[in-house]
């Protein structure tokens, strides 16, 4: 009898699933409690949600029965003048998740290579197994530094197509150095450099606009964790004038949605307001660090995103999980060889951050 499984490609049938997190209804059905009863706090969303311009615009869309734009054209110009990049370097689509994808899908051939730096963020290695290529890790430093003389080695001798960097990295917040971006830059690969938090690092860490006088760096951004659109998937990428007219070729035609371009020009026409949001979230972090520092079991590292990474020590930090999820809090909680016994807290608001300080020193 004919079996449609056994024409799965090999390589997509024996990899693993990606573990994403529970859907929000999901985990209310679950915990048995009401979704206005449950603090999430594992997820890096903003906690204050899309600007009310964004829900009056949302209410008001017309042409929903028309195809958007293919090319993203308004919103690229926006972009453009949001960021300063040329608008022939600006290529928007669903999510930095879709770019990331597109771009390997373009570039890599069954057995290439990509290079990540682990502990840091798993789509990188998913999508690399989606096109059948190989993945180099070379594990940071003990305080999330790049080792760099590794690199430099798995460089030489593996030759891969593209290196991905986040900064700040998810999930401990350090930030990536311009030197050792530079010293990245000056090896023979592209350099994918994903800055989906940078709006919470200090002024001036983004890259953004060396884009345009380099020949191979990426910058990847959303509009998820800033601007509050994680439900509506906008992101964009600046890439090399050389990518960009193949990067057009292999993407979706209707990549993004009318929603999701109406809600990112809205937010692009509200920069200070959402920077207001950006600083009060910068503020609870730092409030939340050194609260969480005073929790006996917790050991907090510092952040320059919208999370915090701690390990737990003298119990295991799946029970603390356990515990703040039957309270309705949910923390996201990692057990990885770079990461053992750790837990990331999204920042949330102040009074999210007093129910869960509560919450923990309960467990004290």
């Amino acid at each position: 009898m004919f079996d449609p499984v056994d024409g799965i490609r090999p390589h997509l049938r024996a990899m693993a699933a990606y573990e994403p997190i529970a859907p929000f209804e999901v985990v209310s059905e679950r915990l048995g409690r009401p979704p206005e009863e449950i603090l999430k706090l594992d997820g890096n969303e903003n906690p204050y949600g899309p600007l009310p311009a964004v829900r009056e615009a949302l209410g008001n869309l017309p042409y929903l029965h028309i195809y958007p734009d293919p090319e993203s054209t308004i919103l690229r110009e926006a972009l453009a003048e949001h960021t300063g990049v040329p608008v022939e370097n600006l290529l928007a689509g669903a999510g930095s998740d879709e770019l990331i994808d597109l771009l390997m899908r373009l570039m890599l051939e069954p057995g290439d290579h990509i290079l990540v730096c682990p502990p840091t963020f798993a789509m990188y290695a998913f999508d690399a197994g989606l096109n059948a290529a190989a993945v180099l890790e070379v594990p940071r430093n003990s305080d999330f530094a790049l080792d760099l003389p590794g690199i430099e080695r798995a460089v030489r001798e593996h030759s891969p197509k593209l290196v991905f960097i986040a900064s700040p990295n998810n999930p401990d917040g350090s930030l990536l150095p311009p030197e050792t971006l530079h010293a990245l830059l000056d090896m023979p690969v592209v350099v994918v450099l994903d800055e989906a938090y940078v709006e919470f690092a200090p002024s001036g860490t983004s890259r953004l606009s060396e884009v345009a006088g380099r020949g191979n760096l990426v910058v990847l951004r959303t509009f998820s964790k800033w601007a509050g659109l994680a439900g509506l998937r906008v992101g964009y990428g600046a890439f090399p004038t050389g990518l960009m007219t193949h990067l057009q070729k292999v993407k979706q035609p209707y990549n993004l949605s009318v929603a999701g371009t109406a809600a990112a020009l809205v937010c692009l026409q509200n920069i200070e307001e959402l920077e207001t949001i950006g600083r009060k979230i910068v503020a609870e972090r730092e409030r939340m660090y050194t609260a969480l520092q005073e929790i006996s079991y917790l050991s907090p590292y510092p952040s320059q995103s919208n999370f915090i990474l701690s390990r737990v020590v003298g119990r295991e930090a799946k029970e603390v999980k356990a515990a703040l999820a039957r309270q309705g809090i949910l923390v996201r909680y990692f057990d990885t060889p770079e990461l053992q016994d750790h837990l990331r807290i999204t920042v949330g608001r102040p009074d999210q951050t007093e129910i869960l300080l509560a919450a923990l020193s309960e467990l004290e």
